[in-house]
């Protein structure tokens, strides 16, 4: 008698246009074997690294041995933090390949940051860009730059020379236009140029997590009692899913123009939203509250392994991000009756993510010159 093997939840998501990809990445994952099963089993097409990602394996001793023989040929800590991470980065580009080319470049994506020490200098980060792609040398690398007004520059610049981008940090609807704009006039300056913009891609990470922590308790302390008090009530919990559902619209909206047909004319592909902080952080929620409501078409979700076990065990994958698609600007309208301001908090937390960022980077930079390097 035949036994059948329920499909994974996180493989039925990708039924309704979604890609998932794993925002975690270290030595053992690659090497153990497991980052090739979860793409095996489990439909994984891709992974996003972070600073607090590696300081975890640079705190733990993982890559102590390469700081020592790095250190001995006289390399500094920037430097040795580059190449370690550079390195592992390829090794996990090297395990999505065969799905990068057998999806003809749609699938199979890397990510590796530049410094957050250079989040508010474009020159810099145009530089370092440079030097993550030419150390990794793998055409699925996506390079990370922070959505601050600065890295927009960064951001426009690096697309119109073929790097491909993972727009990050970013928290606000206003912010996103001048996102995926910048995005539009890498291209057309590359295009314009008569180069090709086949192979150049972008997607730009909408933070969520981070909207909801930030935003509830000033609806908490609003619903107490007083003006306000049964709308603050509605919008807990709501806020950054809302957001992510209007961005959603706007994506389709930008893309969907004559201005980009003309390009995609041209080969260009259209920057994908990615939902990322996808961990809860509140336990009164589900702990797939961010992966529930914003399964889509044409998206992607980063999950934390917890998140990604999790779905795993109890997810229920449904399209439901274009589902009732008045519903959030509606809410959303409630918030300035409230005295809260969403382009406030988004730049709140842009500074918050690129502080949060510096400390482990600069953790990782303090572990390598303990271990001897300058």
């Amino acid at each position: 008698m035949a036994v059948l093997i329920k499909e994974s939840p996180i493989r039925r998501i990708q039924l309704f246009g979604q890609d998932i990809w794993l925002d975690f990445i270290d030595r053992g994952l690659i090497r153990s074997g497991s980052l090739a099963r979860l793409i095996e089993e489990d439909g994984i097409s891709g992974v996003t690294s972070n600073p607090t990602i590696f300081e975890q394996s640079f705190s733990g001793g993982e890559y102590d041995d390469d700081i020592h023989e790095m250190a001995g040929q006289g390399l500094g800590a920037e430097d040795i933090y580059k190449r370690i991470t550079s390195a592992e980065i390829r090794s996990a580009a090297d395990v999505f390949m065969p799905l990068f080319e057998s999806s003809r470049g749609r699938r199979g994506f890397v990510s590796l940051e530049v410094s957050p020490h250079l989040a508010y200098d474009p020159v810099r980060t145009v530089q370092e860009a440079r030097e993550l792609r030419d150390l990794v040398d793998r055409p699925n690398l996506l390079v990370k730059i922070p959505a601050t007004m600065e890295g927009l520059a960064a951001i426009r610049q690096c697309i119109s020379e073929g790097i491909s981008i993972n727009v990050t940090l970013l928290f606000g609807l206003s912010r996103y236009m001048h996102v995926a704009q910048a995005y539009i006039e890498g291209l057309e300056e590359r295009t314009g140029r008569n180069e090709s913009p086949v192979g150049v891609t972008s997607v730009a990470s909408f933070f969520l997590s981070r909207i909801d922590a930030m935003v509830d308790p000033m609806l908490d302390r609003i619903s107490l009692g007083g003006p306000g008090s049964e709308q603050a009530k509605t919008l807990f919990g709501q806020v950054a899913s809302c957001c992510a559902k209007i961005a959603y619209q706007m994506q389709q909206e930008i893309f969907a123009s004559p201005k980009f047909h003309d390009l995609a004319a041209k080969g260009a592909t259209p920057q994908r939203l990615l939902w990322a902080s996808t961990g809860t952080k509140n336990p009164m929620f589900s702990d797939i509250k961010y992966v529930e409501s914003l399964i889509g078409l044409d998206t992607i979700n980063t999950m934390p392994m917890a998140t990604l076990k999790a779905y795993q065990d109890h997810g229920e994958p449904e399209s439901r991000l274009d589902m009732n698609p008045d519903r959030p600007v509606r809410l959303l309208s409630h918030l300035d009756d409230l005295g809260i301001k969403l382009d406030e908090i988004a730049d709140a937390l842009e500074l918050e993510g690129v502080e949060k960022f510096k400390k482990p980077y600069d953790a990782s930079l303090d572990r390598i010159r303990q271990r001897g390097a300058k």
